[in-house]
C-alpha cells in the first residue's frame, strides 16, 4: 500500500523535476503571438482529464483526479490525491512565405488534494499561467535613408508566469458546493530587441541591443460554485460557475542597452535602469453544464470569457488586445469500472472539441484557435479500496491563426500544433482508524 512517505517522496521528486525543467525550457516551442500581452496565457484550464475532453469539466465531478479547474468540486475528493502532469508540444509555424518547426516539453503541473472532513476538502498545487517563447526577424527599408538601406530587427523573448495556489471546496447544502482559490503568481520574462542598419551593398553597422528583464509577483483570487440535481434515477444535472477576479501584478523591470560590433563584442553599455510597475490581469468568467449517470459516463459543455481589452503593462497599453471567448464540448466513458475479466472495460475514454477567439487582431482580423482532443485513463491492476494509481494520456491537435496577407504586405502567422500530456494520479486513504480483530 502506498504510504505517506511514498507520497511525500513523489511530491519532492516532482518538484525537483519541475525546477530542473523550468531552468532549461520555459515554453513549448516558438510562438510569435506570445510577444504580446503577458505571453501565451493558459488561464484556468485544468489538468490531464480536462485536456482529454477538450478543456471542459467545470461542472463534471470526479473522485479520482484533482479538479482544481473548479475548486467547488474538491468536495468530491474521496481520498488523498497527488497528481502530476508532463506536457509536450510539437508545432509548425508558417506565414505566406516561410515556415519552421519547433517543440519542447516540461513538467506541466503538480497538485495535492486532501479531504479534511465529510463536507470539506482542500488542495495545493503549482501550474503554469503564461509562457513567453518567441524569436522573429524583420527586415525593412529605412525611411529617409539612401536607397537600399535596410534595418534588420531581431526580437527574442523567453520566460513564464506560474501560479502556486491553495484551493478549498465546501459542501453547503444537499445540492450546492462552493469553492475558493488563493494564488501566488510569480515569474520572470526576458525580452531582447536587436537592431542593425545595413547600407545597400555595404557591411552591416554596429548592432544596438535593448534588454528588458521583468520580474512579476502578486496574489490572485478565484471563487466558484457547483450545483448538482438528480433528474431521475439514472441522470444527474450539474451546473457550475467560476469567477477569476482582476488582479494587479507588481513588476520590477531592469533595462539596459548595448552597442555591439559585427562579431557581437560589446563596445559600450548604458547603465542598468530599474522601474517598478503593474500589469493588470483581467477578470475571467467561466460557466459549465454536464450530465452524468453517476457511474460510468458524463458529457460536459463549458464557456469562458476574459476581458483582455482592459489589459495594460506598466501603465502602457501597447498593442491593443481584445476580449476573448472560449467554448468546449467533451465527455468521458468507462465501459465497466468494476470489470474483473476485461481490463479495457475499466479504462476511461475521453474526447472533446474546442474553439476560442484569440486576443490578437493583426490588421483588425479576428484570429481563432480550433482544436480536437482525446485521451485515456489507465488504472493500474494493483488498485485496492485503500489506494490506487492511474496513468492518463491526453492529446490535442489544433490550428491557431491563419496565413492571410495584410495590407502592409506582411501576413498573419498560423500554428499547427499537436500537444500531449502524460499524467500520474495517486489515490490513498491517509486518515483511517484501524481496529484490532
Amino acid at each position: 500500500m502506498l504510504t505517506n512517505k511514498d507520497v511525500k517522496g513523489a511530491v519532492l521528486a516532482g518538484l525537483s523535476i519541475l525546477l530542473a525543467g523550468g531552468a532549461q525550457a520555459q515554453g513549448l516551442g516558438n510562438s510569435p503571438y506570445s510577444r504580446l500581452g503577458l505571453g501565451e496565457f493558459s488561464g484556468n484550464v485544468g489538468g490531464v482529464r480536462q485536456m482529454g475532453m477538450g478543456g471542459v469539466g467545470l461542472a463534471a465531478p470526479n473522485a479520482v483526479n484533482v479538479n482544481e479547474l473548479n475548486p467547488a468540486l474538491l468536495y468530491y475528493t474521496g481520498r488523498t490525491t497527488f497528481e502530476a502532469g508532463y506536457t509536450g508540444q510539437y508545432k509548425t509555424i508558417s506565414n505566406a512565405t516561410s515556415s519552421n518547426r519547433s517543440g519542447s516539453g516540461n513538467l506541466g503541473y503538480l497538485a495535492l488534494a486532501v479531504p479534511l472532513s465529510s463536507k470539506w476538502a482542500a488542495a495545493v498545487g503549482l501550474k503554469p499561467l503564461s509562457t513567453v517563447d518567441y524569436e522573429s526577424n524583420v527586415e525593412q527599408l529605412v525611411d529617409g535613408a539612401p536607397d537600399g538601406t535596410k534595418s534588420q530587427k531581431q526580437y527574442l523573448g523567453t520566460g513564464s508566469l506560474s501560479e502556486a495556489y491553495l484551493a478549498q471546496g465546501y459542501h453547503i447544502t444537499k445540492f450546492l458546493s462552493l469553492g475558493f482559490t488563493a494564488s501566488y503568481v510569480f515569474g520572470t520574462v526576458d525580452e531582447t530587441t536587436g537592431t542593425t542598419v545595413k547600407p545597400a551593398g555595404g557591411l552591416a553597422s554596429n548592432k544596438i541591443v535593448e534588454r528588458d528583464h521583468t520580474k512579476y509577483s502578486d496574489f490572485a483570487f478565484r471563487a466558484a460554485a457547483h450545483y448538482r440535481q438528480k433528474l431521475n434515477s439514472k441522470l444527474n444535472l450539474n451546473v457550475a460557475g467560476v469567477y477569476s477576479f482582476a488582479s494587479d501584478l507588481s513588476g520590477l523591470r531592469t533595462s539596459n542597452q548595448e552597442r555591439q560590433d559585427a562579431n557581437g563584442a560589446i563596445l559600450s553599455s548604458t547603465g542598468i535602469v530599474d522601474a517598478k510597475g503593474v500589469s493588470k490581469l483581467p477578470t475571467m468568467v467561466q460557466g459549465g453544464l454536464s450530465l452524468d449517470n453517476g457511474k460510468n459516463w458524463s458529457i460536459s459543455a463549458d464557456v469562458a470569457q476574459q476581458q483582455w481589452s482592459k489589459f495594460s503593462n506598466f501603465g502602457v497599453v501597447g498593442t491593443p488586445l481584445n476580449d476573448t471567448w472560449r467554448v468546449g464540448l467533451g465527455g468521458e466513458l468507462t465501459p465497466d469500472p468494476g470489470s474483473v475479466e476485461h481490463y479495457f472495460q475499466r479504462v476511461s475514454y475521453r474526447v472533446g472539441v474546442s474553439a476560442q477567439q484569440l486576443p490578437y487582431r493583426p490588421g483588425n482580423q479576428v484570429l481563432y484557435d480550433r482544436a480536437v482532443s482525446w485521451g485515456f485513463a489507465f488504472p493500474l491492476p494493483t488498485a485496492t479500496p485503500m489506494d490506487a494509481t492511474t496513468l492518463s494520456l491526453a492529446f490535442t491537435y489544433g490550428v491557431r491563426g491563419n496565413q492571410d496577407v495584410l495590407g502592409n504586405g506582411n501576413s498573419n502567422v498560423r500554428e499547427n500544433y499537436i500537444k500531449g500530456q502524460f499524467g500520474v494520479t495517486l489515490n490513498n486513504r491517509w486518515f483511517v482508524k484501524r481496529r484490532l480483530q
